[in-house]
């Protein structure tokens, strides 16, 4: 192709790939994986001292299947999970699936009110729980939504959560109270019951069938479940896999949080859908965990957000551990700096590390480097678009298709496009149009060759360390302060995590607060990355004529007092 035809694109381009698409449960296609890869490493939790075979871990997950048929767990029924990492999380994972219900991934920073809100809004029957997080007790959060679990002998349902049946706590020691249940009691249970049972009910499931819930934050400032079926997750973990080259013999190490698609899909589900072997270094995201997991295990592959990388890069005894089985892996979850793309891939040995981008609303991918492309393009791009999937830059006003080079927003159809928002037909209508196009929010530029750069957000939505925040959602909450007038929520640049969250605040007249207390304040209702590191109390908002609050104005002004300037995006 010539300069010439190549200028005369538009920014519209498709995936090909001569590999069909999987027509699949995750259950079925996990069995097939069993049967190829029956003795090899299929999970190994490093804290928890747990290792599992191919056939070990099916073992696991069929009884917490049974388990779960024997409490009622129906065809679509949501089963929630809000823990850490564990070994656990993906066992249960994948015994919903097989019994065909919905998992619900649950924030493990969420406070109480976050909380009640996605398992009301999603109708959760049956819930899988860790006793607590750093400083927060989950069971006595749950205590305050749900009482009457608590108490012995009271079958009563909940008046806060009604749809809420049963509650299973994660590594529980020593005898629960109320009617709680054990992790280990569930899975006791599931070999009490015939195998047939569970067959039966594989046999009625189809790979259109929903299987996840992720909740996403929104503009409106409550959180949309996005739903994806099990082609949606199963095709997006292969193509993952393929983008990094992972195959039988690759060793994932995953600090990315299983909660989110990166850990869940691209990390975890990527690596068992080709019988590779997934790696727990910790709970949660931990430097010197992650390190001591890649020389134990002899990891090929590493997955995070560019400020975990950082972490593990500047940990003071980097030297002294072994990274040489490394190979690859991805960053995704934020712009990747292109020396940071250069050190890991150097003094991490990861010379073959891809850079992924997507949305949850994508399953996530759309888009992907892979270790084909030069270190140059993939420390400066997001890769080309995936096989299977369409993609298009239009402009925002008149939806037309851009010429390449010219900015504009993405959008993608084909199999990653969700179901949909859980029970929220208004925004699906609004996110994906009449076409079947997924409009992303996002901008960007393709160039000639399909490669596509990210150049901003249609929206005001934060990225701090990986962690997608909607500003106004947080605002609604500091509304409900009594000495809070009016509150402002935007971004600011931060060297380590991409974006910190910054508040301005105007106090009501008579009343007197200071941004330490707003903070602490905060801390009781929103989730640990949701408070502000910056507060500052102001008389007015930089306004239009019209009366809108200029947000960039206030990023600028802010920037320029905290000396955050150089670290501000050039257009």
């Amino acid at each position: 192709m010539d300069d010439g035809s190549k200028k005369a694109l538009l920014s519209y381009d498709h995936g090909i790939s001569s590999e069909p698409l999987i027509g699949d449960t995750l259950g079925n296609y996990f069995e097939k994986i069993v049967a190829e890869r029956q003795h090899a490493d299929a999970l190994v939790s490093v804290q928890q001292n747990i290792r599992y075979s191919y056939i070990q871990l099916l073992e696991r997950i069929n009884l917490c299947a049974s388990g779960f048929l024997r409490l009622g767990i129906e065809r679509g029924d949501r089963v929630g999970i809000w823990s850490t990492n564990n070994a656990e999380w993906i066992v249960t994972q994948l015994a919903a699936a097989k019994v065909g219900a919905i998992l619900v991934n649950i924030n493990p920073g969420y406070r109480t009110s976050e909380l009640e809100y996605v398992l009301g809004q999603s109708g959760v029957k049956l819930l899988v729980v860790i006793p607590k997080h750093r400083t927060s007790n989950y069971l006595e959060m749950l205590e305050e939504l749900a009482p009457t679990f608590f108490v012995a002998g009271d079958k009563s349902p909940c008046d806060k959560l009604p749809n809420l049946q049963n509650i299973i706590v994660i590594g529980a020691h020593g005898k629960l109270p109320g009617r709680l249940l054990s992790f280990d009691q569930v899975t006791a249970m599931g070999s009490e019951l015939e195998a047939s049972a569970l067959k039966e009910r594989e046999k009625q499931l189809q790979f259109d069938d929903p299987v996840n819930i992720q909740y996403t934050s929104g503009t409106t400032g409550l959180p949309k479940g996005v739903t994806l079926s099990h082609h949606n997750l199963l095709n997006n973990g292969l193509l993952a896999a393929r983008a990094m080259n992972l195959g039988p013999d690759s060793r994932f190490c995953v600090p990315m949080p299983f909660y989110h698609c990166g850990g869940m899909i691209s990390s975890a589900l990527a690596t068992i859908s080709v019988g590779g072997a997934v790696v727990i270094p910790s709970p949660f995201y931990d430097d010197t965990a992650v390190l001591t997991a890649v020389q134990q295990e002899q990891c090929t592959h590493l997955s995070g957000v560019p400020t975990m990388f950082i972490g593990e890069l500047h940990h003071p005894e980097f030297d002294s551990f072994d990274v040489t089985s490394l190979q690859g892996g991805f960053m995704a979850g934020a712009p990747c700096p292109v020396q940071l793309m250069r050190d890991v891939a150097n003094r991490m040995k990861m010379q073959q590390i891809v850079i992924l981008y997507g949305l949850t609303e994508a399953s996530p991918l759309m888009t992907a480097t892979t270790c084909n492309d030069s270190l140059e393009i993939r420390a400066t791009t997001v890769g080309r678009v995936i096989p299977g999937i369409e993609l298009k830059i239009v402009d925002a006003q008149t939806g037309e298709v851009v010429p390449r080079g010219v900015q504009g927003e993405i959008c993608s159809r084909g199999h990653g496009v969700m179901l949909g928002y859980w029970n929220n037909p208004q925004a699906t209508a609004e996110a994906i149009d009449k076409s079947g196009w997924l409009h992303s929010g996002d901008l960007g530029v393709m160039n000639a060759d399909g490669f596509i750069n990210i150049t901003g957000r249609k929206k005001d939505m934060i990225i701090r360390g990986g962690e997608n925040i909607y500003p106004r959602e947080i605002e609604e909450v500091l509304h409900e302060h009594k000495g809070i007038a009016q509150a402002q929520v935007f971004g600011v640049p931060d060297a380590r995590l991409g974006e910190e969250v910054s508040a301005w605040i105007m106090v009501k007249q008579g009343e007197a607060l200071t941004p330490d207390e707003v903070r602490e304040w905060l801390k009781e209702r929103v989730a640990y990355f949701k408070v502000p590191k910056y507060v500052k109390l102001v008389s007015e908002f930089p306004m239009t004529v019209t009366g809108k609050c200029q947000k960039f104005v206030m990023r600028d002004m802010m920037a320029k007092e905290l000396g955050l300037e150089a670290s501000m995006p050039t257009a």
